[in-house]
């Protein structure tokens, strides 16, 4: 058995780099700012740079939905949790595998059928533009904070990792996010993904085993966790706080605006499950795989208290990973943070252009439309940029906002999705039940503490409170709506547009479709290849990395190899999607 190696002092929470890591970040920064670039001349047209014509295949689709419903939660929260709770971290994210495959099977291809480029467009053909006009607002209003939200643990983690200032690291980063989303548009953001996926897929593959060795292997792991270490609930989190976070999680993934449009970009409600079962799969393996690193790190320094356990999973990549290999995975584990904030950034101003500015200007050309794209992401990312810098100064803001997620996230998605679903809803009832649970919510959270001092809501109360409420108001509306006789002109004004949709998707207008499917197929072959090229270079980086390591060698060149495969095979697959498309077009 090997020996266990324990470190001899109490390790800075402060991550120092060697010079090789920062040149390995700056190298990964530069590569996806080319990225980006790639894909500046595909998003021309509205539909092509928020939701990339519909064309984007569902396993990419998929890969960029689960990694942009990563955040810093996954790795500075959880990693705190795993490292003070131990496995219960892991059945909090398994339950957003039971949530991907539930949005897979029943809500995904809900919102393929629905035809619409984004769920504002939906709102309002189906529930009407004053509906859609005061959830837009909300949206928008509730989207500034988020993206704050996300923008300053990302900042937070680089300025952990280099010393940076934080204000520093929060306007460098913001100003990355805008100008990435701006250029690109949604395949860029997709692709983007698909790269950091790959890297910390790597990176885990390397670090877990790596971080067995520090501390003696799997047997002392298991003999040394503290009591209670793998239990499935533990602490505060408990089966209460459990099964309503698995209820949000299923409401959040499917009607999050930014989420929606992973479904809407691909090719057919098929697909759009796909893309839905794909998420669940990959949380049904991820968390173990995640959450071993701050798990190993509590054997490996069990001195963490208070916030610093947030550290805990960097802390545990820093004494594992060789020099480069540091970097190269902090840069993914940024970017990767990064890209809830950049698809976020993408559907708002997707929002402000198709749903606000168009619907003033109903003539304005496709460039001007663009125009207005990209100066909607800038300042949209402007406030994003100045809401994280207030977080400091506010204190304790964050749980603030996270609480504030939590007694948002079912009332503003759930009406939607329920209209999906049910021919009496109407816009007026919809948002009534928006509204009356966001009133009672905010009653419970932050009004009855300030009457009565003994009143609390914990994190279960608050679960509970955020998902119960509408859903009982949901199935209260529905009863009384079916028990009226009325039609529902909301609903029967719904099917005509959409048959109206119809008409127009089978028009036999053989030109037409040929000169509008050429761009769809070009532009999937030329992001598959882009995507192709990135896997490639990121394999031969980390073996490159790999034969300068003082340890591990094998198992990173390893890695670096099957990485650089799998880059060769998504080239050949852009090959065998192009000459597909040439054959059809002949």
């Amino acid at each position: 058995m090997q020996a266990l190696h324990l470190p001899s002092e109490k390790i800075k929470l402060n991550i120092k780099m060697a010079i090789f890591d920062y040149v390995t970040i700056l190298v990964f920064t530069v590569g996806i700012l080319f990225t980006g670039a790639a894909f500046s001349k595909t998003g021309k047209t509205m539909k092509s740079f928020f939701a990339a014509d519909g064309a984007i295949p569902w396993w990419i689709s998929g890969l960029s939905l689960y990694m942009g419903f990563h955040s810093a939660g996954t790795f500075v929260v959880w990693g705190s949790i795993a490292y003070t709770h131990g496995w219960v971290a892991i059945t909090i994210q398994l339950t957003m595998c039971i949530a991907g495959l539930l949005v897979g099977f029943f809500i995904a291809p809900r919102w393929r059928k629905t035809g619409a480029l984004t769920a504002a467009e939906y709102i309002i053909s189906r529930l009407g533009k004053n509906t859609q006009k005061t959830y837009t607002y909300l949206f928008l209003l509730i989207s500034m904070f988020s993206s704050g939200a996300f923008l300053y643990p990302v900042a937070k983690i680089l300025q952990v990792s280099t010393g940076l200032d934080l204000s520093m690291c929060i306007i460098l980063l913001g100003l990355f996010s805008i100008l990435y989303v701006s250029v690109g548009g949604l395949w860029a953001v997709i692709v983007t993904d698909m790269l950091q996926f790959v890297i910390l897929t790597a990176a885990i593959f390397i670090v877990v085993p790596l971080s067995f060795d520090k501390i003696g292997g799997i047997h002392n792991f298991i003999q040394k966790a503290p009591e209670g270490f793998f239990n499935i609930f533990n602490g505060d989190y408990t089966w209460e706080f459990i099964i309503p976070f698995c209820i949000y999680n299923l409401f959040f993934l499917g009607g999050s605006w930014s989420y929606v449009q992973r479904y809407t970009s691909v090719r057919t409600p098929k697909d759009a499950k796909k893309v839905g079962w794909m998420f669940g799969i990959l949380y049904l393996v991820s968390p173990l795989l995640w959450m071993l690193p701050p798990m190993i790190y509590r054997i490996y320094n069990p001195t963490l208290n208070g916030m610093q356990d947030e550290g805990a999973y960097l802390l545990m990549c820093k004494e594992a990973l060789p020099v480069g290999l540091l970097g190269l995975m902090l840069g993914g584990l940024i970017f990767a943070t990064a890209s809830a904030l950049n698809g976020l950034l993408n559907i708002s101003a997707g929002v402000i252009t198709n749903d606000i500015y168009k619907r003033l200007k109903p003539h304005s050309t496709d460039a001007k439309q663009m125009k207005v794209a990209r100066l909607s992401t800038i300042i949209f990312g402007g406030i994003a940029i100045l809401i994280a810098l207030s977080i400091t100064r506010m204190g304790g803001i964050v749980n603030v906002v996270i609480s504030i997620a939590a007694l948002t996230g079912v009332p503003l998605y759930l009406p939607v999705i329920w209209s999906l679903f049910s021919r009496k809803q109407t816009g007026r009832s919809v948002l009534s039940v928006t509204l009356i649970s966001l009133l009672v919510n905010t009653i419970f959270k932050f009004i009855l503490p300030l009457i009565f001092t003994d009143f609390h809501l914990n994190r279960a109360h608050e679960m509970i409170l955020g998902v119960s409420v509408p859903f009982l108001l949901l199935v209260i509306t529905e009863i009384g709506l079916r028990l009226n006789p009325s039609p529902n002109k909301d609903y029967e004004n719904y099917l005509i547009l959409q048959e109206e949709k119809a008409k127009k998707a089978h028009e036999p207008i053989i030109e037409d479709v040929k000169s509008n499917e050429a761009p769809k197929r070009d532009a999937n072959a030329y992001g598959i290849k882009v995507m192709g090229i990135g896997v490639t270079c990121i394999g031969v980086m980390i073996a490159i990395l790999g034969a300068q390591a003082s340890n591990g060698n094998t198992l990173i060149i390893s890695v670096g190899t099957v990485v650089m495969a799998l880059g060769a095979f998504i080239l050949y697959g852009s090959y065998r999607v192009k000459k597909k498309a040439k054959e059809k077009l002949n």
